[in-house]
Formats: structure tokens, sequence, C-alpha cells
């Protein structure tokens, strides 16, 4: 987020300059992708003034108005408490549900249990495995990601 910038200028940016939208309407589609979030209170406060998880819902937001059709996550859940995270993982499932491609890179086997229709898995920068999610949870023989996909079940 930019940080000289309050909720709805943050959102609202790209929707004028990039796309030329006028100011009225961008703000209408920040109000509504607000609403989604349950941020609408926030739209006159600067990033600093939000948690780590209200920032990452405004940046989802943000990203949410443009109607991407892919959008790439990297950690998105890792500096959210647990309440925050189950909530962001649900609202990207929901993105994921409504056609958008997701591409997530995350440590949080739950996550990439909610998310994934495929997933590869890496250690040390090379591909280990690359399946459906239970495929590789239920039959790898490797002991490391054996390990790793049991986490899941707990």
């Amino acid at each position: 987020l930019y940080r000289h910038l309050n909720v709805m200028d943050n959102i609202t940016l790209a929707l004028c300059k990039v796309f030329g939208m006028p100011g009225q309407l961008a703000r209408e589609k920040a109000l509504h992708e607000l609403q989604k979030l349950d941020m609408v209170s926030h739209s006159a406060k600067y990033p600093s003034q939000l948690s780590g998880g209200q920032q990452q819902r405004v940046a989802l937001a943000r990203t949410m108005v443009t109607d991407p059709e892919l959008i790439i996550f990297d950690e998105p859940t890792s500096a959210l408490d647990p309440l925050m995270t189950h909530e962001v993982g649900m609202l990207i499932k929901q993105l994921h549900d409504n056609g958008v491609t997701i591409l997530c890179v995350t440590h949080d086997i739950r996550l990439a249990r909610l998310l994934s229709d495929n997933v590869t898995f890496l250690n040390h920068g090379k591909i280990r495995a690359e399946g459906a999610f239970t495929d590789l949870a239920l039959r790898e023989t490797d002991p490391d990601i054996h390990c790793f996909f049991s986490e899941a079940q707990r």
C-alpha cells in the first residue's frame, strides 16, 4: 500500500489513472469491495493506522476492483492472526470459485489444502512433487514431503 494515501485513494488510484474511470464511479466500486471485506469504516484511514490484517484486506480490495483474471499471492496469511487467516483464506477461495485463477505461494498447509486444485512442492528451489493435494498428502512416499503434508491433518 502507498503509505501517503488513505485507503480509498489507495484503491481508486489505478482505476482512475490506469483505467481512466471517473472518480465517483471508482469510489463506488471501491466501497463495494470494502463492504465485502468489512472495511468501509476504515476508508479514510492511512495504512499506518491499520492492523496487518486490515492492510492485507485493503490490498485485496485494491486488487479486486480491477476485475483480474489472475491473482498471484505470496504468503497472503503470514502476518495474520488465526481468525484473519481463515477469513482471508475464504476470501481467496471465493475469488477462485468466481473464476479468478489463483497462484498462491504459501507455507500454510491448511491454506494450500483449502485453495488448491493442484500443488507443487518445492524444496531448496527444486520441484520435489506435483499433483492434486490429496494425492500428494496420501500417497507421497518421500519422508520430507509426507511429513510436511501430515501437518494438514492436525
